[in-house]
């Protein structure tokens, strides 16, 4: 019964997914959640730089977008509005934190590299054979290259190249023009290019891995959080 009524779930448009969620219904939000928590979590970390605060962004957005759902005209997808919601609440994170730090050290600068050692703490667990353990090597040097593009370039980096958006839904998703999303995706390659050899960039895909446990867990808070 379980199987049929989640199988009927993946055939509604996102219209009629959000008549479920408005409802509470669990089954809607957890395939709501399995199909973009990837996505979410790596618009939130190309934003905030650490994995575990970018997590929270994620279960916070996620709760603004089931208490607004009723506003949800499905002029974008349903994938995209969720897209803008989690930029907009990391970038107020990162605005907060920018004012903390500016109060307290009136000179401090935002460095990327201090974030690098969380990153590659969050991306790699346990003992890897020696194959995959090169493959998560190569990963790092790339998350290493892409941490280091401003924020702009990198937000729209990680989108398109990353997350594979395309630049309608990632103009939309950042309230930008579509030109606008071009240019700034020519300048994040060519930054990236003179940063790593162009055989380490078919490694992309598998960048900031968030599916399997992470994601079930994600679903999971998500659901604690409204009380299922």
């Amino acid at each position: 019964m379980t199987a049929r009524l989640k199988t009927d779930l993946s055939t509604l448009a996102d219209r009629e997914l959000a008549v479920r969620l408005a409802a509470r219904d669990p089954d809607a939000v957890r395939l709501v959640t399995g199909r973009n928590n990837q996505r979410l979590f790596r618009a939130a970390w190309s934003i905030v730089k650490d994995r575990s605060e970018a997590e929270d962004v994620v279960q916070t957005a996620y709760m603004r977008c089931f208490a607004s759902i009723d506003t949800y005209q499905a002029q974008a997808s349903l994938s995209t509005w969720l897209t803008r919601i989690t930029i907009n609440e990391a970038l107020g994170r990162l605005r907060a934190r920018r004012r903390r730090q500016s109060r307290l050290d009136a000179v401090a600068v935002v460095d990327l590299t201090d974030y690098r050692e969380k990153l590659m703490r969050g991306s790699m667990h346990g003992s890897l054979p020696d194959a995959e353990l090169a493959l998560t090597q190569v990963r790092s040097l790339l998350e290493r290259a892409i941490a280091d593009l401003p924020e702009p370039f990198r937000l729209v980096f990680v989108l398109r190249d990353v997350e594979g958006m395309s630049v309608e839904e990632t103009a939309a998703a950042l309230d930008v023009q579509p030109a606008t999303v071009k240019t700034r995706l020519l300048r994040a390659r060519r930054r990236l290019q003179q940063a790593l050899a162009p055989e380490l960039r078919s490694a992309l895909t598998g960048t900031f891995p968030f599916a399997g446990a992470d994601c079930d867990q994600m679903t999971a808070s998500v659901l604690a959080r409204m009380g299922f």
